[in-house]
């Protein structure tokens, strides 16, 4: 069943002005251009999340500091709330013989530990900044290759959008001239209706690509702290066409550079090393600290003014620390294991990204360079042989239709390119491409 007129002008309208409002300017009005560098040096400067982390260095420095303070000394004096004798409570009076009855005593000590506890304390605490340090930077790679991803999909998915509106723009001035033509029964109904369909598809696929461009310009609003709002036209020189980059960097040097580079594979081995720490510091802890105590009796017993020196210790006849032993030993063997399914990560992350930037440059290389200036040429003059009817209006749109999927194929081949070379520059931990 065929939809009127007035319907169809009223979808038309809908349609256009949803186009409009989608891919164009933002709705606040502000629209900003960047390049990939100027988005990564906001991103430093301003991602909260980065700075948050970076805070947890400071935290575990601290930690430091801790662990090489000595125990303070305990300090205690105490004198007789009642004395018998004489009935009076803080009975600080002299006897007959003019000497004071007051009894007082007084006290310091010190805790000193034993078997090396200190100092095995200050090493956990020392490979907890190094751990704190490789969390920070593992983040930064992470954010970093999630920036870039969403950098590279914006520029690429603009440059589709770019395709749409100017197929959109060329069918809109086609359809008003064949409205006007129409209405002098110059061409045919069908022809206009077959105008403002494919115009329709072009809107509402337009719409889509818009949305999708919105929710990655969002992702890195909030990377590089964007006012909320602001659209962002990327711009970037895609240049790999015909390029075998992949051959400029040997495989090995990709898989030791991961090894050497990537930080949560540092932050494994760091945690082999910390629980190596642990294990020595937990044996400490099953060797007794001691106390020694310096102490004055005024009038307590029977001999007076006596002084005193006094060492204390726990006798470990039960608690060894066993269980921290034990726990600590587990911990060792878990670490390891943990550290090796993390190298076999990487090893299989390098592999499988290796295979995918390898095909995905064959396909990129596989196409002639001047294929899409010849097709973008030809699809102006298939336009201008339409308007003076040359050609029939199926023959018009299907090659009207190709050309748009083409243009759009090709983009997504290059985003998909791109994205899978910065894959492997977050593999490996280092930026060999795209640079």
């Amino acid at each position: 069943m065929l939809l009127k007129r007035p319907f169809i002008n009223l979808l038309f309208i809908g349609l256009l002005f949803l186009s409009c409002r989608l891919f164009g300017q933002s709705p606040a009005g502000d629209t900003v251009k960047l390049t990939v560098k100027q988005a990564e040096d906001l991103f430093l400067k301003n991602n909260l999340q980065l700075i948050t982390q970076h805070y947890n260095i400071g935290i575990a420095e601290t930690q430091v500091i801790t662990a090489k303070l000595f125990p303070n000394p305990d300090f205690s004096v105490a004198t007789a709330l009642y004395n018998t004798q004489t009935h009076k409570f803080l009975d600080f009076g002299k006897d007959s013989l003019g000497n004071s009855q007051a009894e007082y005593t007084g006290g310091i000590s010190q805790l000193f530990r034993t078997a090396g506890k200190r100092n095995k304390n200050i090493q956990l605490a020392k490979i907890g900044v190094e751990q704190a340090r490789y969390q920070f930077f593992d983040l930064l790679r992470t954010l970093k290759a999630s920036l870039r991803s969403d950098f590279f999909t914006i520029y690429f998915q603009q440059e589709s959008a770019k395709v749409y509106a100017t197929e959109i723009n060329t069918l809109q001035k086609i359809l008003k001239a064949y409205k006007e033509q129409n209405a002098k029964g110059n061409v045919s109904e069908k022809d206009v209706l077959g105008i403002q369909s494919q115009l329709y598809s072009l809107q509402a696929e337009l719409a889509g690509l818009a949305a999708g461009i919105d929710a990655s310009i969002s992702q890195l609003q909030l990377l590089i702290k964007a006012k909320p709002g602001t659209y962002i036209e990327a711009e970037y020189n895609y240049d790999l066409d015909g390029k075998d980059i992949l051959t400029t960097v040997p495989y090995q040097k990709l898989l030791d550079s991961a090894y050497n580079n990537r930080y949560d594979l540092r932050l494994a081995k760091s945690a082999v090393t910390y629980n190596d720490m642990n294990l020595k510091y937990q044996q400490a802890l099953a060797v007794p600290d001691f106390n020694l105590s310096l102490g004055f009796d005024r009038n307590g017993g029977t001999v007076p003014y006596f002084t005193n020196l006094g060492i204390e210790f726990n006798l470990p006849l039960f608690d060894r620390n066993q269980g921290g032993i034990k726990q600590a030993r587990i911990t060792i063997d878990q670490g390891k294991v943990q550290l090796q399914a993390q190298q076999n990560q990487v090893e299989n992350d390098i592999a499988v990204n290796y295979l995918t930037v390898s095909r995905y440059e064959k396909l990129s290389n596989s196409f002639d360079p001047k294929f899409r200036g010849d097709f973008t040429h030809l699809i102006q003059e298939v336009v201008k042989n339409y308007e003076v009817r040359n050609i029939g209006l199926i023959e018009f749109l299907y090659l009207y239709d190709s050309y748009k999927t083409n243009a759009v194929q090709l983009n997504n081949i290059q985003l998909s390119r791109v994205n899978a070379l910065e894959q492997l520059n977050f593999v490996t931990g280092t930026p060999f491409f795209n640079q």
